[in-house]
Protein backbone atom coordinates (compact mmCIF):
# COMPACT_ATOMS: atom_id res chain seq x y z
CA UNK A 1 0.00 0.00 0.00
CA UNK A 2 2.77 2.38 0.92
CA UNK A 3 4.64 1.56 -2.29
CA UNK A 4 1.51 2.34 -4.37
CA UNK A 5 1.13 5.69 -2.60
CA UNK A 6 4.79 6.43 -3.23
CA UNK A 7 4.44 5.59 -6.93
CA UNK A 8 1.30 7.70 -7.18
CA UNK A 9 3.07 10.58 -5.46
CA UNK A 10 6.06 10.20 -7.77
CA UNK A 11 3.85 10.32 -10.87
CA UNK A 12 2.06 13.39 -9.52
CA UNK A 13 5.39 15.11 -8.83
CA UNK A 14 6.63 14.18 -12.31
CA UNK A 15 3.51 15.71 -13.91
CA UNK A 16 3.93 18.89 -11.87
CA UNK A 17 7.59 19.20 -12.86
CA UNK A 18 6.74 18.53 -16.52
CA UNK A 19 3.94 21.11 -16.43
CA UNK A 20 6.24 23.65 -14.81
CA UNK A 21 8.89 23.00 -17.46
CA UNK A 22 6.42 23.46 -20.33
CA UNK A 23 5.09 26.66 -18.75
CA UNK A 24 8.63 27.97 -18.38
CA UNK A 25 9.42 27.21 -22.02
CA UNK A 26 6.18 28.89 -23.10
CA UNK A 27 7.02 32.01 -21.06
CA UNK A 28 10.49 32.20 -22.62
CA UNK A 29 9.04 31.86 -26.14
CA UNK A 30 6.43 34.54 -25.44
CA UNK A 31 9.12 36.86 -24.09
CA UNK A 32 11.31 36.30 -27.16
CA UNK A 33 8.42 36.97 -29.57
CA UNK A 34 6.51 39.70 -27.75
CA UNK A 35 9.45 41.38 -25.99
CA UNK A 36 10.91 43.30 -28.97
CA UNK A 37 7.45 44.41 -30.09
CA UNK A 38 6.57 45.63 -26.61
CA UNK A 39 9.88 47.49 -26.39
CA UNK A 40 9.26 49.26 -29.72
CA UNK A 41 5.76 50.30 -28.63
CA UNK A 42 7.13 51.56 -25.30
CA UNK A 43 9.92 53.49 -27.06
CA UNK A 44 7.40 55.26 -29.27
CA UNK A 45 5.97 56.98 -26.18
CA UNK A 46 9.35 58.20 -24.91
CA UNK A 47 11.56 61.13 -25.79
CA UNK A 48 14.93 60.54 -27.39
CA UNK A 49 16.69 61.66 -24.20
CA UNK A 50 14.74 59.27 -22.00
CA UNK A 51 15.22 56.40 -24.43
CA UNK A 52 19.01 56.83 -24.40
CA UNK A 53 19.23 57.26 -20.64
CA UNK A 54 21.35 54.68 -18.78
CA UNK A 55 20.24 52.43 -17.24
CA UNK A 56 17.37 51.93 -19.66
CA UNK A 57 13.85 51.28 -18.42
CA UNK A 58 10.98 49.53 -20.13
CA UNK A 59 8.03 51.62 -18.87
CA UNK A 60 8.22 55.33 -19.84
CA UNK A 61 8.64 57.59 -16.84
CA UNK A 62 7.00 60.52 -18.62
CA UNK A 63 5.02 59.09 -21.56
CA UNK A 64 4.40 61.53 -24.38
CA UNK A 65 2.39 61.65 -27.60
CA UNK A 66 4.67 64.26 -29.18
CA UNK A 67 6.22 61.71 -31.53
CA UNK A 68 2.81 60.69 -32.88
CA UNK A 69 1.77 64.34 -33.12
CA UNK A 70 4.82 65.04 -35.27
CA UNK A 71 3.97 62.13 -37.58
CA UNK A 72 0.41 63.36 -38.21
CA UNK A 73 0.74 67.15 -37.88
CA UNK A 74 4.40 67.98 -38.42
CA UNK A 75 4.75 69.73 -35.06
CA UNK A 76 8.31 69.16 -33.85
CA UNK A 77 8.41 67.58 -30.37
CA UNK A 78 9.47 69.87 -27.54
CA UNK A 79 12.46 67.66 -26.71
CA UNK A 80 13.98 68.36 -30.12
CA UNK A 81 13.30 72.10 -29.91
CA UNK A 82 15.06 72.46 -26.55
CA UNK A 83 18.16 70.54 -27.61
CA UNK A 84 19.46 71.92 -30.88
CA UNK A 85 22.04 69.13 -31.20
CA UNK A 86 19.22 66.62 -31.59
CA UNK A 87 17.25 68.72 -34.04
CA UNK A 88 18.68 66.99 -37.18
CA UNK A 89 17.42 63.66 -35.82
CA UNK A 90 13.87 64.65 -36.76
CA UNK A 91 13.55 62.71 -39.98
CA UNK A 92 11.07 64.10 -42.50
CA UNK A 93 10.68 60.62 -44.00
CA UNK A 94 8.93 59.56 -40.79
CA UNK A 95 5.93 61.70 -41.73
CA UNK A 96 5.39 59.47 -44.76
CA UNK A 97 4.59 56.42 -42.65
CA UNK A 98 0.85 57.17 -42.36
CA UNK A 99 0.16 57.17 -46.14
CA UNK A 100 2.56 54.23 -46.49
CA UNK A 101 0.47 52.20 -44.04
CA UNK A 102 -2.62 52.99 -46.11
CA UNK A 103 -0.83 51.97 -49.31
CA UNK A 104 0.38 48.71 -47.78
CA UNK A 105 -3.08 47.90 -46.43
CA UNK A 106 -4.77 48.57 -49.78
CA UNK A 107 -2.30 46.43 -51.71
CA UNK A 108 -2.32 43.59 -49.15
CA UNK A 109 -6.14 43.50 -48.94
CA UNK A 110 -6.40 43.44 -52.74
CA UNK A 111 -3.88 40.60 -52.99
CA UNK A 112 -5.72 38.72 -50.26
CA UNK A 113 -9.01 39.12 -52.18
CA UNK A 114 -7.39 37.83 -55.37
CA UNK A 115 -6.00 34.81 -53.53
CA UNK A 116 -9.31 33.99 -51.87
CA UNK A 117 -11.29 34.21 -55.14
CA UNK A 118 -9.01 32.95 -57.90
CA UNK A 119 -7.08 30.69 -55.54
CA UNK A 120 -10.26 29.10 -54.19
CA UNK A 121 -11.73 28.52 -57.65
CA UNK A 122 -8.50 27.00 -58.96
CA UNK A 123 -7.99 24.88 -55.85
CA UNK A 124 -11.54 23.53 -56.03
CA UNK A 125 -11.03 22.63 -59.68
CA UNK A 126 -7.83 20.71 -58.93
CA UNK A 127 -9.34 18.99 -55.87
CA UNK A 128 -12.74 17.96 -57.23
CA UNK A 129 -12.80 18.10 -61.05
CA UNK A 130 -11.19 15.98 -63.73
CA UNK A 131 -9.83 17.61 -66.86
CA UNK A 132 -7.04 17.13 -69.37
CA UNK A 133 -3.49 18.08 -68.36
CA UNK A 134 -4.61 18.50 -64.76
CA UNK A 135 -1.42 17.09 -63.26
CA UNK A 136 0.79 18.94 -65.73
CA UNK A 137 -0.93 22.26 -65.01
CA UNK A 138 -0.77 21.73 -61.26
CA UNK A 139 2.94 20.88 -61.39
CA UNK A 140 3.61 23.92 -63.56
CA UNK A 141 1.92 26.18 -61.01
CA UNK A 142 3.92 24.66 -58.18
CA UNK A 143 7.12 24.86 -60.21
CA UNK A 144 6.64 28.56 -60.81
CA UNK A 145 6.72 29.11 -57.05
CA UNK A 146 10.09 27.40 -56.77
CA UNK A 147 11.77 30.18 -58.73
CA UNK A 148 13.55 32.73 -56.51
CA UNK A 149 11.92 36.15 -56.62
CA UNK A 150 15.12 37.83 -57.79
CA UNK A 151 15.11 35.63 -60.91
CA UNK A 152 11.88 37.21 -62.17
CA UNK A 153 12.53 40.74 -60.91
CA UNK A 154 13.82 42.14 -64.21
CA UNK A 155 11.11 40.49 -66.39
CA UNK A 156 8.41 41.77 -64.03
CA UNK A 157 9.90 45.27 -64.12
CA UNK A 158 10.03 45.30 -67.94
CA UNK A 159 6.42 44.12 -68.18
CA UNK A 160 5.19 46.66 -65.65
CA UNK A 161 7.13 49.47 -67.31
CA UNK A 162 5.83 48.57 -70.79
CA UNK A 163 2.27 48.65 -69.46
CA UNK A 164 2.81 52.06 -67.87
CA UNK A 165 1.99 50.77 -64.39
CA UNK A 166 5.09 51.90 -62.51
CA UNK A 167 4.36 53.67 -59.23
CA UNK A 168 0.79 52.31 -59.06
CA UNK A 169 -1.11 49.91 -56.84
CA UNK A 170 -1.91 47.71 -59.83
CA UNK A 171 1.71 46.79 -60.47
CA UNK A 172 2.26 45.53 -56.93
CA UNK A 173 -1.11 43.78 -56.77
CA UNK A 174 -0.37 41.91 -60.00
CA UNK A 175 3.18 40.94 -58.99
CA UNK A 176 2.27 39.92 -55.44
CA UNK A 177 -0.71 37.89 -56.70
CA UNK A 178 1.56 36.05 -59.12
CA UNK A 179 3.96 35.27 -56.28
CA UNK A 180 1.37 34.15 -53.72
CA UNK A 181 -1.26 32.36 -55.82
CA UNK A 182 0.78 29.15 -56.40
CA UNK A 183 1.08 28.49 -52.67
CA UNK A 184 -2.58 29.37 -52.06
CA UNK A 185 -3.75 27.01 -54.82
CA UNK A 186 -1.56 24.17 -53.54
CA UNK A 187 -2.59 24.69 -49.90
CA UNK A 188 -6.33 25.06 -50.54
CA UNK A 189 -6.47 22.18 -53.01
CA UNK A 190 -4.94 19.88 -50.40
CA UNK A 191 -7.31 21.24 -47.75
CA UNK A 192 -10.42 20.83 -49.92
CA UNK A 193 -9.33 17.33 -50.98
CA UNK A 194 -9.24 16.31 -47.31
CA UNK A 195 -12.76 17.60 -46.56
CA UNK A 196 -15.59 15.03 -46.70
CA UNK A 197 -17.30 15.16 -50.14
CA UNK A 198 -20.54 13.46 -49.02
CA UNK A 199 -22.43 16.65 -48.12
CA UNK A 200 -21.26 18.31 -51.31
CA UNK A 201 -22.39 15.34 -53.40
CA UNK A 202 -25.78 15.38 -51.68
CA UNK A 203 -26.17 19.05 -52.57
CA UNK A 204 -25.29 18.29 -56.21
CA UNK A 205 -27.91 15.51 -56.27
CA UNK A 206 -30.49 17.96 -54.93
CA UNK A 207 -29.93 20.22 -57.91
CA UNK A 208 -27.29 22.57 -56.54
CA UNK A 209 -24.70 23.60 -59.12
CA UNK A 210 -20.96 23.41 -58.70
CA UNK A 211 -20.68 27.08 -57.81
CA UNK A 212 -23.55 26.82 -55.34
CA UNK A 213 -22.00 23.76 -53.70
CA UNK A 214 -18.68 25.58 -53.51
CA UNK A 215 -20.16 28.63 -51.82
CA UNK A 216 -22.66 26.88 -49.52
CA UNK A 217 -20.83 23.67 -48.63
CA UNK A 218 -17.11 23.86 -49.35
CA UNK A 219 -16.44 27.39 -48.13
CA UNK A 220 -17.85 26.83 -44.59
CA UNK A 221 -15.95 23.55 -44.29
CA UNK A 222 -12.74 25.11 -45.59
CA UNK A 223 -13.00 28.29 -43.51
CA UNK A 224 -9.91 27.52 -41.37
CA UNK A 225 -7.87 26.91 -44.53
CA UNK A 226 -9.21 30.08 -46.12
CA UNK A 227 -8.26 32.04 -43.01
CA UNK A 228 -4.73 30.65 -43.16
CA UNK A 229 -4.45 31.41 -46.89
CA UNK A 230 -5.75 34.94 -46.28
CA UNK A 231 -3.17 35.52 -43.54
CA UNK A 232 -0.36 34.20 -45.73
CA UNK A 233 -1.23 36.31 -48.78
CA UNK A 234 -1.80 39.44 -46.70
CA UNK A 235 1.45 39.21 -44.73
CA UNK A 236 3.53 38.15 -47.77
CA UNK A 237 2.44 41.25 -49.69
CA UNK A 238 2.37 43.60 -46.68
CA UNK A 239 5.99 42.79 -45.73
CA UNK A 240 7.45 42.50 -49.25
CA UNK A 241 10.31 44.92 -49.87
CA UNK A 242 12.25 44.12 -53.05
CA UNK A 243 9.50 44.60 -55.63
CA UNK A 244 8.00 47.50 -53.71
CA UNK A 245 11.39 49.21 -53.76
CA UNK A 246 11.85 49.32 -57.53
CA UNK A 247 8.21 49.34 -58.67
CA UNK A 248 7.32 52.44 -56.63
CA UNK A 249 8.82 55.91 -56.92
CA UNK A 250 6.68 58.20 -54.75
CA UNK A 251 4.54 58.13 -51.64
CA UNK A 252 1.51 57.67 -53.88
CA UNK A 253 2.27 53.94 -53.83
CA UNK A 254 5.29 53.35 -51.57
CA UNK A 255 4.65 50.85 -48.79
CA UNK A 256 5.68 50.50 -45.15
CA UNK A 257 8.88 48.43 -45.71
CA UNK A 258 10.18 50.99 -48.21
CA UNK A 259 9.58 53.95 -45.89
CA UNK A 260 11.00 52.20 -42.82
CA UNK A 261 14.09 51.15 -44.80
CA UNK A 262 14.52 54.75 -45.92
CA UNK A 263 14.33 55.99 -42.32
CA UNK A 264 16.61 53.25 -40.99
CA UNK A 265 19.20 54.11 -43.65
CA UNK A 266 19.48 57.64 -42.27
CA UNK A 267 22.18 57.66 -39.55
CA UNK A 268 20.62 60.79 -38.02
CA UNK A 269 17.12 59.32 -37.74
CA UNK A 270 15.47 59.37 -34.35
CA UNK A 271 15.04 56.02 -32.61
CA UNK A 272 11.75 57.16 -31.11
CA UNK A 273 10.36 58.21 -34.49
CA UNK A 274 11.48 54.89 -35.97
CA UNK A 275 9.62 53.17 -33.12
CA UNK A 276 6.50 55.16 -33.95
CA UNK A 277 6.74 54.10 -37.59
CA UNK A 278 7.12 50.43 -36.66
CA UNK A 279 4.22 50.68 -34.19
CA UNK A 280 1.91 52.24 -36.78
CA UNK A 281 2.98 49.62 -39.30
CA UNK A 282 1.90 46.86 -36.91
CA UNK A 283 -1.72 48.06 -36.75
CA UNK A 284 -3.09 46.44 -39.98
CA UNK A 285 -1.56 42.98 -39.27
CA UNK A 286 -2.86 43.06 -35.70
CA UNK A 287 -6.36 43.98 -36.88
CA UNK A 288 -6.23 41.18 -39.46
CA UNK A 289 -5.11 38.70 -36.79
CA UNK A 290 -8.07 39.63 -34.59
CA UNK A 291 -10.49 39.35 -37.52
CA UNK A 292 -9.14 36.03 -38.80
CA UNK A 293 -8.98 34.55 -35.30
CA UNK A 294 -12.74 34.89 -35.01
CA UNK A 295 -13.29 33.44 -38.49
CA UNK A 296 -10.87 30.61 -37.79
CA UNK A 297 -12.64 29.69 -34.55
CA UNK A 298 -16.07 29.86 -36.22
CA UNK A 299 -14.85 27.74 -39.13
CA UNK A 300 -13.44 25.06 -36.85
CA UNK A 301 -16.66 24.95 -34.84
CA UNK A 302 -18.83 24.68 -37.95
CA UNK A 303 -16.67 21.94 -39.47
CA UNK A 304 -16.81 19.89 -36.26
CA UNK A 305 -20.58 20.34 -36.09
CA UNK A 306 -21.06 19.31 -39.71
CA UNK A 307 -19.11 16.11 -39.09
Amino acid sequence: MASEDAQRGGRHLHRRISGLGFNLIACVMIAVVVGPIAWVVSASFQTETELLTKPQHFIPERPTLDNYEYIFTGKIPTAYETRSTLRPRVSKDARLIAPAVVNSAIVAIAVMAVNLTLGLLAAYSFARLRFRFKTLTFNFILGSRLLPAIAVAIPFYIIVQSLGLLDTYWSMIAVYSALTLPFTIWFLSAYIANTPPEVEEAALLDGCGRLGALVRIVVPLAMPGLAAAAAFSFMASYNEFMFARFLTQSIQSQTVPVIIASIAGNPDASYTLMSVCVTLGLIPPVLLAVFLHRRLTAGLASSVTSR
